[in-house]
């Protein structure tokens, strides 16, 4: 297989077997016609909303049973205009502001490996997980922590550690790390692809499973943030900014925003294609090798070698897999660094 053509796999996301309904027509927060639903653009309806807002919402998040976009606030002027942009209000005693406080006083008294927090815009709380590592001295200081923010924090712990995915092997690789490839960007005539920060800290030179030359690091950004750009030593001939879906090329026209209870599709280089949740934004996870936040987390199942693979609902990216516990045998969460960061960050656009 010629490097080109491997590209073209691990740009692909492999081989996936499904794929959510591609997002319809766009929701307007001036002149909305019904109600915004799953099928509507509800993570940048509730980008735009929440950002309005400010911290008079504590979050929104897609409803299970109605699939209405829900919206939290704090007050009926709000409420107004969550009603007016075609999304459902959610009247909660904690604003925004409130668990924004509530955060940054776990980050100061709880930052310790295997710890992440994020609000849970539904019970508006923040939700503070512990892996099965923190124990002991780590474990009660976390505990102390929660209980001085009373009912605000929910605790939970999850089985496994929060880790990296990466490992040693192929289809990317630099020195004896294996990575997934994210999404192929440009910048004019230039031509790169995402991957996860903490792959392009291990190394600045990515080859395919055959050995040939794919490119060099562009940029890297880990911890605080989990993503790296990586500039192709030749230009691609046929590489493409897409998935394939049982064999057929599905294109990957642009970038979005998740929104919580969004159905979202992770494909990499060790697992494949799998269908998720998303259940919290803006989440801090605390892996051994250092603090990321802005973190999107999933249901999704990932392991070593997913590392940096693509996350992505219909024809839109959303983001780049970072790390998490479980794996695709028993579950569990994995985290995704949202992908609008980095291409704003590095002036490159899905292509």
């Amino acid at each position: 297989m010629s490097g080109a053509a491997a590209v073209t796999m691990a740009a692909s996301g492999l081989l996936a077997t499904t794929l959510v309904a591609a997002p319809a027509a766009n929701a307007s927060l001036d002149a909305p016609s019904g109600r915004v639903t799953t099928q509507s653009d509800t993570g940048g309806v509730a980008a735009k909303l929440t950002q309005r807002l400010g911290g008079r919402s504590a979050g929104a998040y897609v409803d299970q049973a109605t699939k209405n976009l829900v919206v939290t606030v704090t007050d009926a002027k709000a409420a107004q205009a969550v009603r007016a942009a075609g999304a459902v209000p959610k009247t909660v005693a904690r604003s925004g502001s409130d668990l924004t406080r509530v955060m940054s006083a776990l980050q100061r008294e709880a930052t310790v490996p295997g710890t992440a927090w994020a609000v849970d815009p539904a019970a508006n709380q923040v939700v503070l997980t512990m892996d099965s590592t923190v124990k002991g001295a780590q474990l009660k200081k976390v505990q102390a922590a929660a209980t001085k923010q009373g009912a605000a924090v929910r605790t939970k712990r999850v089985a496994g550690e929060f880790r990296m995915f990466t490992a040693g092997g192929d289809p990317i690789y630099t020195g004896s790390a294996r990575c997934s490839l994210g999404f192929n960007v440009k910048k004019g005539s230039e031509y790169f692809f995402l991957t996860a920060g903490h792959c392009t800290e291990a190394g600045s030179t990515w080859t395919d499973e055959s050995g040939g030359t794919l490119g060099s690091n562009a940029g890297s950004e880990f911890p605080g943030n989990d993503y790296g750009l990586v500039k192709y030593a030749s230009t691609p001939e046929d590489t493409e900014g897409g998935v394939t879906n049982n064999g057929q090329f599905q294109d990957i026209t642009g970038a979005a925003n998740a929104t919580v209870g969004q159905t979202v599709t992770r494909s990499g280089s060790t697992t494949g294609v799998h269908d998720g949740e998303v259940t919290a934004l803006d989440q801090t996870v605390n892996y051994q090798e250092g603090s990321v936040s802005g973190l999107i987390q999933t249901t999704v199942c990932a392991e070593p070698g997913d590392s940096g693979g693509p996350l992505f609902a219909g024809s839109s990216a959303l983001g780049l897999t970072s790390g998490g516990s479980g794996d695709c045998s028993s579950g569990g969460t994995t985290f995704f660094q949202p992908v609008t960061e980095p291409l704003s960050a590095f002036g490159v656009e899905i292509y």
